[in-house]
């Protein structure tokens, strides 16, 4: 399944099921204890990690669905952006932007 269908039948579930479809800020909290909740199972080893990293994906196709984005589009936009973007090592090892965008 490609992101753009995954964002509708993510959005077309909450309207049917009366779940969130207007306020962004509950969303972003929302999205945050889904993180938290990904974090537990990997750190736990438990067997739903891959649950929990599907739950935060819908929660994110949810915030651009209220904010008219289609996410499809701007994942394949920032890849083809960090495909062009290069790296070196500071002196203390860590990984500095050289190209500016």
């Amino acid at each position: 399944m490609d992101i753009s269908s995954a964002q509708k039948l993510a959005w077309e579930n909450k309207l049917s099921k009366g779940f969130n479809t207007t306020d962004t800020p509950l969303e972003f909290g929302l999205l945050t204890a889904e993180v938290g909740e990904a974090f537990t199972a990997w750190r736990k080893g438990l067997p739903d990690l891959g649950e929990e990293l599907a739950d935060i994906f819908l929660y994110l196709t949810a915030l651009a669905e209220m904010n008219g984005l289609d996410l499809d589009s701007e994942v394949t936009r920032k890849i083809e952006k960090n495909t062009r973007r290069t790296y070196e090592r500071n002196e203390h090892g860590a990984l500095i932007r050289t190209s500016t965008d």
